[in-house]
């Protein structure tokens, strides 16, 4: 099990930046793959970007260019840089962390945190 609490939401002009942090309850290391997902009123919650254990990273084409998803194993930490935000990245962004053991996938999510992007 993973507890993942989020942080960094806020309001923010058009064209700012904000960093969001996702901070785990227990190592990270092993943790197969950790990502940002969003949920905009109305829609569907829709990935954002993952990185895995090694380090690999995948983003919606949405976002790529302007989000950054890093991870730093020694805070049990990751991070999602969002920089030229646009009004339609409002939402609520949602970590989660994919745990693999064996034949099962275990999702947990953290609570989210609301990003308004708006003049």
């Amino acid at each position: 099990q993973v507890q993942l609490v989020e942080s960094g939401g806020g309001l923010v002009q058009p064209g700012g930046s904000l960093r969001l942090s996702c901070t785990a309850s227990r190592s990270i290391f092993s943790i197969y793959a950790m990502g940002w997902y969003r949920q905009a009123p109305g829609k569907q919650r829709e990935l954002v970007a993952t990185i895995t254990s090694g380090d690999s990273t995948n983003s919606a084409d949405s976002v790529k260019g302007r989000f950054t998803i890093s991870r730093d194993n020694t805070k049990n930490t990751i991070y999602l840089q969002m920089n030229s935000l646009k009004p339609e990245d409002t939402a609520v962004y949602y970590c989660n962390a994919l745990i693999v053991v064996g034949p099962k996938e275990y999702n947990y999510w953290g609570q989210g945190t609301q990003v308004t992007v708006s003049s």
